[in-house]
């Protein structure tokens, strides 16, 4: 499956983050972050909470288990971030992922962000146009 990264979805919107298509469950000591830690790229296609760095783990887990409850499935991932799909009735998905980035500074009260960004597009749909449009390679006999 192709997913873009907030990185490549930077560069395709310009204008704002779009609707998320998931809700955000509320989390204690979490507050909206409109600055994303003050990183002006990221806040223009991201939502972004702000919370301590001893607090991020435990709100990942409530963000993943609440939106597991939503039908959402973990699909992709690395280190500090989680790709999220869930099916559309009609064919394709809706996929959105999760950053969890510490600030500029470290220790457990220091601050910590989340940024939740859609991933434009139907990453369900182009991973199925690419897999149908891979070269197919006939097996090879065997030498004798």
């Amino acid at each position: 499956m192709t997913i873009l990264t907030l990185a490549a979805a930077m560069a395709a919107l310009q204008s704002g983050p779009l609707p998320l298509p998931v809700t955000v469950p509320e989390a204690p000591g979490v507050s909206a972050d409109p600055t994303c830690g003050g990183r002006a790229p990221l806040a223009g296609i991201a939502f972004c909470y702000a919370m301590t760095q001893a607090a991020v783990e435990g709100v990942v887990e409530v963000y993943n288990a609440d939106f597991a409850r939503q039908g959402w499935l973990a699909a992709d991932g690395a280190d500090n971030r989680v790709v999220f799909v869930r099916r559309k009735e009609g064919g394709g998905c809706d996929a959105f992922q999760l950053l969890a980035f510490p600030g500029p500074t470290a220790g457990p009260t220091a601050p910590a962000y989340v940024a939740l960004a859609t991933v434009p597009g139907d990453p369900c749909t182009a991973a199925n146009q690419a897999a149908q449009q891979a070269p197919q390679v006939a097996p090879q006999a065997a030498p004798q």
